[in-house]
């Protein structure tokens, strides 16, 4: 088996980070990543939240850059990485890293909320970015955005096939269409900024997580003969 030297993708980094050690959550993800050596598979993940993320990614970075006054913001496609993490973030500018995400709806939205908690994966992801990129500042933005028709059409046939009813008609498209998109709503509800400033001890804590998972990957190999 080819050896590669464990290290962590820094949007996953919250699943390593229990608060007892790595937990059952951490060593399900080392397993899977080790089962994507052996096998040279890759676990694909998606759902309709990361969909609409996705789709809804160039709009969304026009969007925060009209509002907070950027002028334009260029997606990054610079994979970055050190001796313990990767990464890709949304935006590197000179002294401030920009991460993007899209609520799918107004009560994922977190219109209420101050901050970020401090074992928020989010706030993991933020420490691993900053760290790779060498960058003290970071804004987490959530926005809200409209969704995109297809998956507005799910939610309807979804709808219908839990009721019982049979056909999808303008009206029951429209009742979800009108839910799903949000012309009506003032910008300054659609965007909510969060800001993160690099955090050393919690760097050097995600350092010694991926040591954890280097010897627990190890313990693997040993044991089923994989070296």
């Amino acid at each position: 088996m080819k050896q590669k030297q464990f290290k962590i993708r820094s949007s996953a980094s919250g699943q390593i980070m229990g608060v007892k050690g790595l937990g059952k959550t951490g060593l399900t993800y080392c397993q899977n990543w080790l089962k994507e050596q052996i096998y040279n598979r890759k676990k694909e993940f998606t759902n309709k939240y990361v969909q609409k993320g996705l789709i809804m990614e160039d709009n969304s970075l026009d969007f925060v850059a009209d509002q907070l006054g950027f002028g334009m913001l260029l997606k990054n496609e610079t994979y970055f990485e050190n001796d313990y993490i990767t990464g890709t973030p949304d935006i590197v500018l000179k002294d401030l890293i920009i991460d993007v995400k899209n609520s799918w709806d107004v009560f994922t939205f977190p219109l209420f909320e101050s901050e970020i908690s401090l074992n928020h994966d989010y706030y993991f992801q933020a420490q691993c970015y900053m760290d790779i990129c060498n960058i003290d500042k970071y804004k987490l933005i959530y926005v809200i955005s409209d969704t995109p028709r297809h998956l507005i059409i799910a939610e309807a046939k979804r709808y219908m096939w839990q009721s019982g009813i049979e056909e999808l008609d303008n009206e029951l498209f429209e009742d979800f269409h009108k839910k799903m998109t949000y012309s009506d709503v003032s910008a300054n509800l659609k965007i909510k900024v969060f800001e993160i400033g690099r955090d050393k001890d919690i760097i050097d804590k995600i350092y010694s997580r991926v040591q954890e998972c280097r010897d627990y990957i190890d313990g693997l190999k040993t044991l089923y003969e994989l070296n």
